[in-house]
C-alpha cells in the first residue's frame, strides 16, 4: 500500500482511497476502542464516527505519521463517547448480558484443556474489568502502549500531552491494573503471583 499516494488522493476527494486507508487501519482503531471503551457495540459506533471525522478533515492533515493523526482522532472519540456516559448513565439489558469481545470470539483451540479455557476467559475479563476502572486518561495510555504497542513518542502524539505526561500516566495505570489484578492471584499464572502466592 502506498501510503502516502492514497492520503494525497483522499485529500484531493477520492473516496476508494481514504476506504483503502480504512481497511488498513480498521482493526487497529477498533481494538483500540474496544479496550478503552469496554464495550462491543460502543467500540464499532467511535471507529464509525473517528473514520468519518478523519474523512472530513483529511484535508487539515500536513504530514508526519498518519497512524498516529488517525489514532488521535480515535482516541478523541472514545473521549467523548466516555464522557457522554458519564453525563447520561445508562444500562441496556443488552449489556447485563455476556457481551463477548473480540479476544473472545476465536476457534478453539485443540490443544487447550476445557478449565484451561476457562481460566484464561476469567484473566481476559478480570484484564478488561481492571482497564475499565483505571481513569480515562490512564486507560488510553495503557491501552495504546500495552496492548496496542505504540512508542511513548507516538503516545505523546496521538493525545497531544508532553512525552513525561505519557510516562506518569502510563506508571499509574499500570500500578493500578496490577494491584486490581493482584486481588485475584489465582487468575494469574504462577510466574506473576508473589512468592507467598505461589
Amino acid at each position: 500500500m502506498d501510503e502516502s499516494r492514497l492520503i494525497h488522493e483522499a485529500q484531493q476527494g477520492s473516496l476508494p482511497a481514504f476506504n483503502r486507508l480504512v481497511l488498513a487501519y480498521q482493526s487497529l482503531a477498533y481494538s483500540t476502542a474496544y479496550r478503552v471503551l469496554g464495550d462491543r457495540e460502543a467500540a464499532a459506533d467511535a471507529c464509525q464516527d473517528a473514520f468519518l471525522k478523519a474523512y472530513q478533515a483529511i484535508r487539515t492533515y500536513r504530514g508526519g505519521s498518519f497512524k498516529s493523526w488517525l489514532m488521535r482522532i480515535v482516541t478523541n472519540t472514545c473521549y467523548d463517547q466516555l464522557r457522554y456516559r458519564r453525563r447520561r448513565p445508562a444500562s441496556s439489558l443488552e449489556e447485563m448480558t455476556e457481551n463477548p469481545g473480540p479476544e473472545q470470539v476465536r476457534l478453539v483451540n485443540g490443544t487447550e484443556k476445557p478449565e484451561e479455557r476457562v481460566e484464561r476467559q476469567e484473566l481476559h475479563d478480570l484484564l478488561q474489568a481492571g482497564i475499565n476502572q483505571l481513569p480515562e486518561d490512564q486507560r488510553i495510555v495503557l491501552v495504546l502502549s500495552d496492548v496496542q504497542g505504540f512508542s511513548y513518542q507516538e503516545i505523546a502524539e496521538i493525545i497531544d500531552q508532553p512525552l513525561g505526561t505519557v510516562k506518569s500516566r502510563l506508571s499509574r495505570a499500570r500500578r493500578r491494573l496490577r494491584d486490581i489484578l493482584w486481588q485475584k492471584p489465582e487468575l494469574l499464572p504462577a510466574q506473576y503471583r508473589l512468592s507467598n502466592e505461589a
